[in-house]
């Protein structure tokens, strides 16, 4: 028989054993790798980066030239008041008729427009298509990059302009003395050249004759001739442009003068402010009583500025297009030179490596990167990959090469993988913060790579954060 009271029960609590969470453990680990690289970004050296972009440098020098061209003063021979048949910068033969002389004035010869009802003048149909034609052609040819083109066309309007006028001045100037019934005497040009309606008492001057004096311009003066001007016997009626050929005189330093004949320049690239053209000239040195100058001798385009005896003009001793990079980026390191006969690929891949000479006397195919090709037929190669003395098979051939020659290259460092690998550079020029290398080399850079600005601030294979 069973007893009526309950037997009590104890129950025991145990703690259930924690299983490890993977997840959390590893988002542990990023974390405590993500604080690390903060604090180390935050606290290292911070590495400042260049984005590489094309660009050119530009060495010049300003100077105020003095024009010295083939040309002389024609006088007046009487009194009178001057008609001329010719335009300024007409080109004229031998014989044709240049100005004429009367003891009365005339009314100056009417120009080649033609009225319009309001009063206003216009060009006729003829000369007007032309210059219509000339501007299309330049439209459909328009380089933004060429501004200089826009002088050419307003050279060559006004050229077609003068051509015109030309064309019926003499006609017309011979009417109105006709009509007029005033007696006129009539003068032609002595010799082929170009007319100018300008005088300045430098007419005569030559290489030989020049002085320093002549580049005072605060003792310059110039003379305008014009129609129906009062002209004495024997004062200047026109200057006549016998050649093509002229000159640029500009004043040198001892420096600049002394290295121009070193570095033996006989042509230079001159851009001359007043249009903004770009020309080639022949170039020597004048030396005369103690001063340097430098002599720029041009054969054409001499009419273009006829009307000029200064030029500012601007000497390009360089001009280089290409990749603009920071001094501060290049750096210089060493590397293996190989022949390149000696460069070969792994046999089942692509790669590119040399083979090497065990003790044993086999051949075993190694890796390598090349950093830079020479057209002596150099390979520049980096000296972690062998060691000194390591012997090379010529790939199917019994001839060795001993590695040990080491040639230095100029480069920087390319970033775009995240760490530093170097790269050549070929430099092209300088100016005092920028280097110009070229562009396209197969082991250099390229247009909007990412390189370390200062090269000494990372080594060859270290990671860097951008």
């Amino acid at each position: 028989m069973t007893s009526g009271k309950n037997k009590s029960i104890n129950i025991k609590k145990y703690k259930n054993k924690r299983e490890l969470n993977l997840g959390i453990f590893l988002f542990a680990i990023v974390f405590l790798y993500l604080v690390i690289t903060i604090i180390l970004y935050f606290t290292g050296d911070q590495i400042s980066v260049y984005e590489v972009r094309e660009g050119s440098i530009v060495k010049d020098n300003s100077y105020t030239g003095l024009i010295i061209r083939q040309e002389t003063a024609v006088n007046a021979e009487a009194d009178g008041y001057i008609s001329y048949y010719q335009n300024e910068n007409s080109k004229v033969k031998t014989g044709m008729n240049i100005y004429a002389l009367t003891q009365q004035q005339l009314a100056p010869p009417e120009s080649q427009t033609e009225d319009t009802e309001d009063g206003s003048q216009t060009l006729n149909p003829e000369i007007q298509n032309g210059i219509t034609l000339q501007i299309q052609n330049f439209n459909e040819n328009y380089d933004p990059e060429n501004f200089s083109s826009v002088y050419s066309l307003k050279n060559e309007i006004s050229t077609s302009l003068q051509d015109a006028f030309s064309a019926t001045r003499t006609e017309q100037l011979s009417t109105v003395i006709a009509a007029s019934g005033i007696e006129a005497a009539s003068y032609a040009a002595p010799r082929d050249g170009t007319v100018a309606f300008t005088v300045d008492g430098y007419e005569s001057l030559t290489k030989d004759s020049f002085t320093a004096e002549n580049f005072d311009r605060s003792k310059y003066e110039s003379t305008v001739l014009s129609d129906q001007m009062k002209i004495t016997a024997g004062s200047p009626v026109y200057r006549l442009i016998t050649s093509e050929d002229w000159s640029v005189i500009v004043q040198l330093d001892r420096e600049t003068a002394e290295q121009l004949k070193a570095d033996e320049v006989t042509s230079i690239k001159v851009r001359i402010d007043k249009d903004s053209e770009t020309m080639w000239a022949d170039f020597s040195i004048i030396t005369k009583d103690g001063d340097y100058y430098g002599c720029l001798d041009f054969d054409n385009s001499m009419i273009r500025y006829a009307q000029d005896r200064y030029l500012n003009v601007e000497l390009i001793f360089e001009d280089e297009s290409g990749l603009k990079i920071p001094k501060s980026s290049v750096i210089e390191e060493k590397f293996y030179v190989v022949p390149e006969e000696y460069i070969t690929t792994g046999g089942n891949s692509s790669a590119t490596g040399v083979m090497v000479q065990k003790e044993n006397g086999e051949a075993v195919f190694q890796q390598v990167e090349i950093y830079d090709t020479s057209e002596e037929g150099e390979v520049c190669i980096s000296r972690d990959s062998l060691s000194e003395g390591t012997m090379l098979i010529k790939p199917e051939s019994a001839e060795t090469y001993k590695i040990g020659k080491t040639k230095a290259l100029k480069g920087v460092y390319n970033i775009n993988k995240g760490y530093a690998v170097f790269r050549a550079v070929n430099i092209l020029c300088e100016n005092d913060e920028y280097y110009i290398v070229q562009e396209g080399d197969s082991y250099g850079l390229y247009n909007y790579d990412h390189i370390v600005q200062d090269g000494t601030s990372v080594n060859q294979d270290e990671v860097v954060f951008q």
